[in-house]
C-alpha cells in the first residue's frame, strides 16, 4: 500500500489525508455528523473527544484539496454544534490544522511538508484560547511549533500539537496518526470496538430530536421551534451568513465550503418557515 503522493511541483511527500476531532463524546458527534452527508468512522478520542475518519472522496480523486474539504467539514460542524471542531490535514506539500469554534472565524495553521513553518504566530494563540488550554505552559509549546526545526517535518509538527492537546483529555487511538493514507485511518478506526459508521440516510425527521438532544436545555431557546424571539434572530442570522458562503464555494469548487453555507441557509431557513407557519400569540 503505497503511503507517499507526487505533487505539482514533483516532490514526492504523504498521500493527502484528514481526520476531524470534535470536542465531545461520540453520541453528540454522531447527531449533528450525518448532516455533512459523508461517509465516515467515528470512534472515542480520549477524555470528552471523539474522532471522525473521512473517506476522503473530494481529494483522493483530485477534485478539491484537502485543507479546504475538511475546513468547510469542521466549519459546517461548529455551527451546527456547540462544541469545537479541530481539523487536522495533510499532502504532499503541506500539513495544518483548522480549528473552527461557532460562528467566529476558523483559525489555522500551515507547516511546509519539510516542517518550515508557514502561518502567522497569532493563530497559535488564538488556537490555544479557544481550547482554553494552559496560557503559559501550553502556549510556550505551541511557540515552539512556529519556529525553525531542522529535524521536525508537517507530520512531527502535528504529532506535537496533539500532544499538547493531551493535558486537555485528548488520546487519538493507535494508528490514528497524521500523515498516514487514508486506507490506514480507516483499517485502524474499524479494529477498534466502540466505532460506529456515519452516514446520510436522508431522514429529516430525526434531525430535530437529534439536535435537541446535541444542544441540551441551555440551547433550546435558540432552536426554531422553540417559539423564542432569539429562535427568529439566529435564523436570520444564518441565512445571512450561509449565503456568502454557499455562492463562495460555489464559485470555487469547494465542496466543504458549499456544505457549510448550505447547512448553515438550511436551518436558517428552517427557523424561519416555522415562525411562519407557527406565529407567536
Amino acid at each position: 500500500m503505497s503511503t507517499a503522493a507526487t505533487s505539482r511541483t514533483g516532490r514526492t511527500g504523504p498521500a493527502p489525508g484528514a481526520l476531524l476531532l470534535c470536542r465531545a463524546a461520540p453520541d453528540s458527534v454522531a447527531a449533528v455528523a450525518p448532516l455533512l452527508r459523508e461517509r465516515m468512522l467515528l470512534t472515542r478520542a480520549g477524555e470528552g473527544w471523539s474522532v471522525l475518519v473521512p473517506e476522503g472522496g473530494p481529494w483522493r480523486h483530485g477534485e478539491e484539496p484537502v485543507d479546504r474539504v475538511v475546513t468547510g467539514w469542521a466549519t459546517a460542524l461548529a455551527v451546527g454544534a456547540p462544541w469545537p471542531v479541530l481539523a487536522l490535514w495533510w499532502d504532499a506539500d503541506r500539513g495544518g490544522y483548522t480549528l473552527a469554534s461557532g460562528f467566529r472565524r476558523p483559525v489555522g495553521y500551515i507547516w511546509l511538508t519539510n516542517g518550515t513553518p508557514a502561518g502567522e504566530d497569532e493563530a497559535m494563540r488564538t488556537f490555544a484560547a479557544r481550547l482554553a488550554l494552559d496560557p503559559v505552559l501550553d502556549v510556550q509549546s505551541l511557540d515552539h511549533l512556529t519556529k525553525p526545526d531542522p529535524t521536525a517535518d508537517a507530520r512531527t509538527r502535528l504529532r506535537g500539537l496533539l500532544a499538547v492537546l493531551t493535558r486537555v483529555g485528548l488520546a487519538l487511538p493507535a494508528g490514528l496518526a497524521p500523515g498516514e493514507p487514508t486506507d490506514r485511518l480507516r483499517e485502524a478506526a474499524r479494529a477498534r470496538p466502540d466505532t460506529r459508521p456515519i452516514e446520510w440516510e436522508g431522514r429529516q425527521d430525526t434531525v430535530r430530536g437529534e439536535l435537541e438532544a446535541v444542544v441540551g436545555r441551555r440551547l433550546t431557546p435558540w432552536l426554531p421551534w422553540s417559539g423564542d424571539p432569539r429562535a427568529r434572530t439566529l435564523a436570520l442570522a444564518q441565512m445571512a451568513a450561509g449565503l456568502p458562503l454557499a455562492v463562495w464555494g460555489l464559485r470555487h469548487r469547494s465542496g466543504g465550503w458549499l456544505t457549510a453555507g448550505a447547512l448553515l441557509l438550511a436551518h436558517g431557513a428552517l427557523g424561519v418557515s416555522y415562525e411562519l407557519t407557527h406565529p407567536r400569540d
